[in-house]
């Protein structure tokens, strides 16, 4: 899976206790968006992980749209397509990602 300036690849890595993104140019080797679920943990208020995953896609999206990037590849860094990384996945979709 590679990704290019025109369809970079969305990158996730779950941890324990935060999510994080990043779209990532592999022809140049540089990040051009980045999103850590400590950057949205106002805006949670405990509704839970899943809620604060979906949060990350969408202001990853936001990010995406201000670069002027409407599409992407997936990466879903090995985890299922399940609970967290799906939220995460329907966050960006919904803040204008298409993948």
């Amino acid at each position: 899976m590679i990704g290019t300036a025109e369809k970079p690849r969305l990158s996730v890595f779950r941890g324990l206790r935060s999510i994080t993104a990043q779209l990532i140019n592999d022809k140049k080797g540089q990040t051009l968006c980045y999103v850590n679920s400590k950057e949205v943990a106002k805006e949670k208020k405990d509704k839970g992980k899943v809620a604060e995953s979906f949060l990350v896609g969408k202001l990853l999206a936001g990010k995406a749209k201000d670069k002027k990037i409407s599409q992407a590849v997936f990466d879903r860094g090995g985890y299922r397509y399940h609970g967290r990384v799906k939220a995460l996945a329907d966050g960006a979709r919904e803040g204008g990602l298409q993948f």
